[in-house]
């Protein structure tokens, strides 16, 4: 698709996603919608980037040309809107953010009336009806047909009692010192508010946005500095999301940061081991570890996997009746308590999971060790479909009788192919990684 990418429409904000566009985007949105409208409202969220301003105005001139109503809430983690779409009985629900990417971008990303991320089918007819001008200038609406805009600020309660009702209540998180990294993004009121309501002693960093510090060397992106933060405070836990606060990355009491996949590893057979883990399985992506398969295999859990993109895993995880899965990148989904990754909610099921062992957070969250694995991405001249690739194939099942794992896949954005090998040998890994490029590079770069 020209518009739509693995999570929304997202681009350079000003250029790729400029006002004209953003404008369109809305009322190409607002057309699909109306097909389905029950209440003709939309809700309208946003992180704390510049171009925000831009964009927002855009998308409500675009939504009330078609007959919308929109709801404005301002700078609100995405996880919050896909909840508040639901609650406030909304047609849709939309957030403006380019999540862990630089200020510069920005992005819209959907969700349907039930909280849900967009099929690649919807997005596809949205996408048909943005480029239809005629459907476009034939659909604005007039006289008492166009819809209104009105900013609401006393949302983020709804969002925060949602959230502090998924902590166990037999626990506290009193005498709990956590350093909380809001990354100058979305959180940054409702995160500390959260954390400090339930107890705990929280120590609040980057949680001053001016427009343009987002993720800007701090956050999930950036958790080794969290970890220094970790140690000299002593905290037991560092909490770091990412802009707009799906993301979550954990940092124990030593100052380490904790691998995704032995979050979710650990995780899983917590949850299994309360009889909370539906499904007997835990879904992941393609990216993740075979350590965490192995692991979770030796404790009786299935482990499926996804593309890369949390919506992907959310599809897996309901087609199998899953309720716990997630990304090695930091989106954890639990699915009894939230619609989509949420980077609050999962860290308060984690550290209940901490509180509930009587253990730190460095024994708990490291229950095996990962293989080798390495990642190399090699620019491209042409995107050549990888089954004609000369002599690939044979290579791939090569190193797959010596019991290595590959992913070779083409990147959706950018002339660049991503080679993934991994193994329990380092050596092994590292020898077929040399193979691997240089037939690549003999072929397509």
């Amino acid at each position: 698709m020209k518009l739509f990418g693995t999570d929304g429409v997202r681009g350079k904000a000003g250029t790729f996603l400029d006002a004209i566009t953003a404008l369109k985007l809305a009322q190409a949105a607002g057309i699909y919608f109306r097909k389905h409208s029950k209440t003709k409202r939309i809700l309208l969220g946003k992180d704390t980037r510049r171009s925000g301003y831009m964009i927002e105005n855009a998308l409500v001139s675009g939504f009330t040309s078609v007959g919308y109503d929109v709801i404005q809430i301002g700078p609100m983690p995405t996880p919050a809107i896909a909840y508040l779409t639901e609650s406030m009985r909304c047609d849709a629900g939309i957030m403006l953010s380019a999540s862990h990417n630089p200020f510069e971008d920005n992005g819209v990303k959907f969700f349907d009336c039930h909280g849900d991320k967009l099929s690649n089918a919807i997005e596809k007819e949205i996408e048909n009806i943005f480029f239809n001008k005629e459907l476009l200038i034939s659909a604005q609406c007039t006289n008492r047909d166009i819809g209104n805009a009105k900013r609401i600020d006393d949302v983020i309660g709804r969002y925060i009692v949602s959230i502090k009702s998924s902590f166990p209540k037999e626990l506290t998180l009193t005498n709990m010192r956590i350093v909380l990294d809001c990354a100058n993004g979305a959180a940054y009121k409702v995160g500390p508010t959260i954390f400090e309501e339930l107890g705990a002693d929280v120590i609040v960093v980057n949680d001053k946005p001016d427009g343009f510090n987002i993720n800007e060397e701090c956050g999930a992106l950036y958790p080794k500095a969290l970890g220094k933060l970790v140690s000299e405070y002593r905290a037991d836990i560092g909490i770091a999301l990412d802009g707009d606060a799906d993301r979550l990355v954990v940092v124990d009491e030593n100052g380490d940061v904790i691998d995704g996949d032995k979050l979710i590893g650990s995780m899983a057979v917590y949850l299994n081991s309360k009889g909370l883990l539906q499904g007997e399985g835990c879904v992941t992506t393609v990216m993740s570890n075979k350590a965490l398969e192995d692991y979770l295999g030796t404790n009786g859990i299935k482990l499926h996997r996804s593309n890369v993109g949390d919506k992907y895993v959310l599809e897996i995880m309901k087609n199998e009746k899953i309720n716990f899965g997630g990304e090695q990148s930091g989106h954890i989904i639990f699915s009894d308590v939230a619609k989509t990754g949420d980077g609050l909610a999962s860290a308060l099921q984690v550290i209940a999971m901490i509180l509930s062992s009587g253990k730190k957070a460095s024994e708990v969250l490291n229950p095996f060790e990962l293989y080798p694995q390495i990642l190399k991405n090699l620019m491209v001249e042409e995107k050549i479909p990888l089954e004609k690739i000369k002599g690939l194939e044979d290579l791939l099942i090569k190193f797959r009788e010596l019991g290595l794992r590959d992913l070779i896949r083409y990147s959706g954005t950018e002339n660049k192919i991503r080679l993934l090998l991994e193994g329990k040998d380092q050596v092994l890994v590292e020898k077929s990684m040399e193979e691997l490029v240089q037939l690549i590079k003999s072929n397509i770069c």
